[in-house]
């Protein structure tokens, strides 16, 4: 069983492109770029507003930003609001049932932090420090080092012809209203 789910991966994926975009992008265009489903860009992307790492702008142009530099936001920071602070052990206390007890355990065994206990509480910290290291940026990054040079305009270019067709639709649409009024006043 995975730590971390589906939901982190698809928020990580889709913040790197919010790092290489100067404008606002859709969640919609997030989830469709990367194949991704809509529904859950649309219930993940609201939680990383409410923690102040995004911000939302509305209209045709509108979609999510950065709420600050991608060098300041950790990928710990994004595991937390997305999956909550999970604890990688929960700690059963099995060193006090051995069938050697005959009730009680004696003091010796279960004295202190268990040692299994402490191992995976270590090991923890470590995965988180590690998290909280690694930037935004960082994997935007990589990205930008493994990617042929033009893929990062591509993508760019993907993303300005879907905010095209939102503002033609939205100007179809607006005539369609003004034709509709227009019609109900000459009535």
């Amino acid at each position: 069983m995975a730590l971390y789910g589906a939901s982190t991966e698809y928020v990580l994926h889709s913040l790197i492109w919010l790092v290489e975009n100067n404008e606002p992008v859709s969640s919609l265009d997030l989830a469709e770029l990367q194949d991704i489903p809509a529904a859950f860009m649309a219930k993940l992307l609201p939680k990383l507003e409410k923690a102040g790492l995004l911000v939302a702008s509305e209209g045709v142009r509108g979609g999510y930003s950065l709420a600050r530099p991608a060098s300041e936001i950790s990928i710990l920071a994004v595991v937390d609001v997305i999956e909550g602070r999970k604890s990688l052990f929960n700690c059963q206390e099995i060193r006090g049932r051995c069938a050697l007890f005959a009730e009680d355990p004696p003091r010796w065994a279960t004295q202190g932090v268990c040692g299994i206990h402490a191992a995976m509480l270590r090991a923890e910290q470590a995965m988180r420090h590690e998290l909280a290291q690694i930037t935004l940026a960082d994997l935007a990054g990589q990205v930008r080092e493994k990617a042929p040079p033009h893929f990062i305009g591509d993508a760019q270019s993907w993303f300005d012809s879907r905010i095209k067709t939102r503002r033609r639709g939205a100007a179809r649409k607006n005539k369609s209203l003004r034709n509709k009024t227009t019609i109900t006043r000459s009535s």
